[in-house]
């Protein structure tokens, strides 16, 4: 733990201090809280080809799903990340978004997403976002929230760009895919975007 000279952002405890919020999106959507239900769903959706070839992480067995499941309950305990599952009306998951890296002190996350075969093309990504980064941005006390993603994923650019993330910059060579190093964009949404 570094020693700071200027009051942390978030207090420590502000988060873990509750349970993991279920949050309420656009269009019927509904964030929240991965279940041991929904790992049959969750190892489909990492054998998709389109999700394979953006993370290479990914689990093999519904054991291995479970173990990321209980990982994702204790990045909540420990502060360290919130993971959901995007629903239709807390019904059929739909996809996955995350906020990764809590750091209070300087009031950053980073964000992650994927949507469902079924479910692409309707803005579910986009309209997660939105309520996830307003949620962040507001109740969470973030100041900062950003996102990156290969430079040859034009999908996930369209969804940063219209849930209000602008693009920042290009970090060469910075990610490994399954055909080699790629340059990423970043992305980046600051509190006082939410004014604009």
């Amino acid at each position: 733990m570094r020693s700071l000279t200027t009051p942390a952002t978030i207090a420590a405890g502000s988060l873990s201090g509750g349970p993991q919020p279920v949050l309420p999106a656009a269009d019927g959507l509904v964030l929240r809280p991965w279940v041991d239900g929904d790992a049959d769903v969750f190892l489909g959706a990492y054998r998709d080809p389109a999700i394979q070839r953006w993370h290479t992480r990914r689990p093999r067995t519904v054991t291995e799903v479970l173990g990321w499941f209980e990982q994702y309950r204790l990045d909540w305990a420990r502060e360290r990340g919130g993971h959901w599952a995007i629903t239709r009306d807390g019904g059929p998951v739909l996809g996955r978004i995350a906020m990764r890296g809590f750091d209070f002190d300087d009031g950053i996350s980073g964000c992650a997403y994927w949507v469902l075969p079924d479910a692409r093309g309707a803005g579910v990504a986009t309209t997660a976002l939105v309520a996830l980064s307003e949620w962040g941005l507001g109740a969470a006390g973030f100041f900062r929230l950003h996102l990156a993603h290969s430079t040859r994923n034009d999908a996930s650019c369209r969804v940063a760009t219209k849930a209000g993330f602008p693009w920042e910059g290009t970090m060469r060579s910075d990610a490994v895919h399954a055909d080699g190093r790629h340059d990423m964009h970043l992305h980046a949404r600051i509190k006082t975007d939410q004014n604009d």
